[in-house]
């Protein structure tokens, strides 16, 4: 009877959130927000196994995906953006979590968008945000660049013109203000490098 009244209401959550499959269906940006749907699917350990399901049931459930979700269709066409300010009145965004990014690739995940800025050049593919983190400006011109498989994690900080190469992992609350190379852990206030190609360093960085 318990699992009948859970899958019960996953339908339901899934129903009431059908109007904001109209943006996908006009969108061009499919294949991405599709991508999208099987990295948070596989993360948050959904059991339905239909792309058209997971996809219904994260717009429901996480505003965060929301988030994503227009990004995608905004960076589409034309019919997408225009429908998009329409459906975003009634299905809200997480008003604390704001994406300024000329180009964010596949499969960005956002655990808790609380307080969190992402203003970068550009998010490489299967990157990893969590709450209260700045990613931004130093200038009117400077911000970041993110590779692929970056994880930043809560409160962490990334100013200026830097680069988060791939594989890297910022501790929580850090302030990264110089380049980090390719698989590297950093952490503190400046970061510096802890991990670099899964040993243990104190490196500095330059």
């Amino acid at each position: 009877m318990r699992g009948f009244t859970i899958k019960l209401v996953k339908n339901i959550q899934q129903i009431i959130a059908v109007p904001m499959l109209i943006l996908f269906i006009v969108s061009t940006n499919k294949k991405i927000i599709v991508v999208d749907v099987r990295r948070w699917a596989k993360i948050v350990e959904l059991l339905d196994t239909s792309d058209w399901g997971n996809l219904l049931y994260l717009l429901y459930k996480y505003p965060e995906f929301r988030n994503l979700y227009y990004y995608r269709i905004k960076k589409g066409n034309f019919l997408g953006l225009v429908l998009m300010h329409i459906i975003k009145f009634f299905y809200k965004e997480c008003p604390s979590l704001f994406l300024y990014c000329d180009s964010i690739g596949s499969g960005l995940f956002i655990q808790h968008g609380f307080s969190t800025i992402i203003s970068a050049e550009s998010i490489g593919e299967n990157c990893w945000i969590n709450q209260q983190v700045t990613i931004g400006y130093n200038s009117k011109k400077e911000r970041p660049t993110i590779g692929n498989n970056v994880t930043i994690n809560a409160g962490a900080k990334v100013i200026g013109k830097v680069t988060l190469n791939d594989n890297v992992t910022v501790g929580a609350n850090a302030a990264v203000v110089k380049n980090v190379p390719n698989n590297c852990v950093v952490v503190g206030v400046p970061a510096y490098i802890v991990k670099r190609d899964g040993l243990k360093v104190k490196e500095q960085l330059i």
